[in-house]
């Protein structure tokens, strides 16, 4: 992880309510999607920070989302509530507080730059002028509707000298900051809040899912020669771009598993449980793939006869879609400029990844390589294999994240609250203030 990235995560010592456990911080991650609500209860050893423990794993049936936005408030509390009691029996741990994943086609991001003279008369770079920076770095016109979810340093640079990523403890006169603003919707980022709280849950901080995700399925050295990411969830498909260590572009669209499956069901006139078992079941994403072409039976609906499908058949109806999420993906690497920073090519995770022929299709469209990113990094947690799978790199990543955080102008701590000696915060940080915000609205 880079200087610059670290000073993109926010400060935290322990989530307040969730305990510890032997000295060791406890983090549940809450990826709360269109088709599952999955919570992860995890573990570091302080004596090994790079060692993810996973203590619990709780999952439900999503049907409150859409696009991941929420539609449904008192179906997505009850989701919400359902995972959380598998987490909690599994884990043995009583969840009080949790990081949310948030996605969405209202996601946007754009480059910002922040400018600052050093305070300190020897003309010396503190910690505090880089949060004053990023702070300027904020100092941006929004729509009223809108609010920041991140601000994630690129490079520092000081009296013109750039490429510089970690700049505490340098000299010099004008300190100036690339960064990569995130935002959302208002009501968006309000909903979600509101039905965890109502879920008896607190909010410890709301990520961006492929943010998170990254976290769970990238190596640092992919992140550092410059990779793609790309997350085919059941809503959305989630991209974000990375290079020299840090993220260079986010997007999220809202074409995504849904709309396979919704093809199926329409393109065989089944309902959409038995397409989406079908599309587990038999389903490829690249026709190529399929070596022996057997067929299968479709029950009849209202006393009709049963229907006879072969694996060709369905993917005729998957891989035009599939070809159309991973054309709206690479639009969205070209408009970052950064098509052709991607040595290491291109991460495909999520639930699409399951798909048979998902990369080798998603290597025929990018024209690049193409792996399926799978969560590690477990140590000898007895879990890891159940959570090993593309569909958890969300839950999984949020937790990752959490526990590798840093000082940074992110705080996960209500104000007021203590804060472990010799850590450095922005006192009232963007999800403060969005937290106050909703509460006044």
């Amino acid at each position: 992880m880079s200087k610059a990235e670290q000073n993109s995560l926010n400060s935290q010592s322990e989530i307040p309510g969730n305990g510890s456990d032997g000295g060791q911080d406890v983090i549940v991650g809450l990826d709360i999607g269109t088709s599952k609500v999955c919570a992860i209860v995890a573990r570091r050893d302080l004596e090994n920070p790079d060692q993810v423990h996973i203590l619990g794993v709780g999952h439900s049936p999503s049907d409150g989302l859409n696009r991941g936005v929420v539609v449904n408030i008192e179906k997505t509390v009850r989701s919400i509530e359902r995972a959380l009691a598998g987490a909690e029996a599994q884990s043995g741990v009583k969840i009080r507080s949790v990081i949310v994943g948030i996605a969405g086609d209202h996601i946007q991001s754009f480059p910002s730059r922040g400018v600052v003279t050093i305070s300190d008369p020897e003309q010396v770079v503190s910690q505090a002028d880089v949060d004053r920076l990023l702070q300027d770095a904020q100092r941006i016109s929004l729509p009223s509707d809108r609010r920041i979810l991140h601000v994630i340093p690129q490079e520092y640079i000081i009296d013109g000298q750039d490429g510089i990523s970690d700049p505490v403890g340098m000299s010099g006169l004008r300190m100036e900051a690339n960064v990569h603003v995130i935002t959302g919707l208002v009501t968006a980022a309000q909903n979600i809040y509101r039905c965890v709280e109502r879920a008896g849950l607190h909010v410890a901080d709301i990520v961006l899912e492929p943010l998170g995700s990254s976290y769970a399925v990238l190596e640092e050295d992919e992140r550092e020669v410059g990779v793609g990411l790309i997350d085919i969830g059941g809503g959305t498909t989630d991209i974000a771009v990375f290079e020299d260590g840090t993220i260079r572009h986010t997007s999220v669209i809202g074409i995504a598993g849904h709309m396979v499956t919704n093809d199926i069901r329409k393109g065989l006139g089944i309902i959409g449980e038995q397409a989406e078992r079908i599309k587990q079941e038999y389903g490829y994403a690249y026709g190529a793939m399929i070596l022996n072409d057997e067929s299968f039976m479709i029950p009849g609906i209202g006393g009709r006869k049963p229907m006879e499908v072969t694996k060709s058949m369905l993917a005729r109806i998957i891989q035009p879609r599939m070809e159309e999420i991973l054309e709206f993906a690479l639009a969205e690497i070209k408009r970052s400029g950064y098509l052709r920073h991607l040595s290491a090519g291109v991460v495909l995770t999520g639930g699409g990844a399951l798909l048979r022929g998902s990369a080798e299709l998603a290597q025929e469209v990018l024209g690049m390589p193409v792996k399926i990113g799978i969560p590690a990094g477990f140590g000898g947690s007895a879990l890891a294999p159940e959570v090993e799978s593309p569909i958890y790199a969300t839950g999984v990543g949020l937790v990752m994240r959490a526990l590798r955080q840093t000082s940074d102008i992110d705080v996960m701590e209500d104000e007021g609250e203590e804060i472990e000696e010799g850590e450095e915060v922005v006192k009232e940080s963007m999800f403060s203030r969005m937290k106050k915000f909703f509460e006044e609205l």
